[in-house]
């Protein structure tokens, strides 16, 4: 059976962020999830997470100026104290939430840079983190994302992020499987699934088009959990959707998971 979180930057979105671990609690959630925590106080973060005996499963890292479309710096051959500076704040919020996994987005493909500088870049950057993270025990993932919504990201294709794991050459890298952003540029989802089941470290969905819950669009969900489940993976799924109305109207689905 799949381990839903619930990503709180894309759900109950109706109230304050704050207000938000609460409904995730009473939705029968066990864990959560979202893009960043660093606009708020951490210790602020853990007593909500204390107070509705909530898991903290996954953040990114901090990914550049967000309001200013940056969707990553770790490839900007540029910013790289930036960078580290970044994961270093992010190992302070991650060891206070106990979050075990914090997730890397590469970033746009820069312009008029050489492509080896730019490979070069996120390659060392991706092996700090790992080591820096790994000394925490915590684990650090890399995701793919589709160029409909993100033109111009870095990585787009479950191969692109494979090779890149086998090129940083780090134990504590893992690729975060994102359902939706492969469904759009890849597909054959269960195919994808298995054969990468080795190096997926946390997964997160939502449905195609629309990115809008399971069962508003052309996956079939029912069986893909059936099928993720008997491949053997046991790590969590996040769910990172746009509700097509009210949140808890949305949640329908999640009845005989959660």
């Amino acid at each position: 059976m799949p381990k839903l979180s619930a990503n709180l930057s894309m759900l109950f979105t109706e109230v304050d962020f704050f207000e938000r671990f609460e409904r995730a609690a009473k939705a029968g959630f066990k864990a959560v999830e979202y893009l960043f925590p660093y606009p708020w106080e951490v210790d602020r973060l853990g007593e909500q997470l204390d107070r509705y005996d909530l898991q903290q499963v996954l953040f990114n890292l901090p990914a550049g100026d967000w309001e200013a479309g940056e969707r990553g710096i770790a490839a900007l051959p540029d910013r790289v104290g930036e960078f580290q500076d970044g994961v270093g704040l992010a190992i302070q919020y991650a060891k206070t939430l106990k979050c075990p996994r914090v997730n890397c987005l590469a970033g746009l493909t820069p312009a008029g840079m050489p492509e080896s500088n730019v490979r070069k870049t996120l390659v060392e950057n991706l092996r700090f983190a790992a080591d820096a993270l790994s000394r925490e025990n915590i684990r650090l993932l890399i995701e793919a994302l589709n160029t409909r919504d993100v033109p111009g990201f870095y990585l787009t294709r479950t191969s692109e992020v494979a090779q890149l794991i086998e090129e940083v050459n780090h134990s504590n890298v893992q690729f975060q499987y994102d359902i939706y952003h492969m469904q759009i540029m890849e597909g054959d989802l269960t195919h994808t699934i298995r054969e990468n089941l080795g190096i997926i470290g946390h997964m997160q969905l939502a449905d195609n088009p629309g990115r809008h819950e399971p069962g508003t669009g052309e996956i079939h969900f029912s069986n893909l959990f059936r099928f993720i489940d008997e491949a053997g993976y046991t790590g969590w799924i996040g769910c990172e959707y746009k509700p097509s109305g009210k949140t808890e109207d949305s949640l329908g689905w999640t009845k005989p998971y959660l």
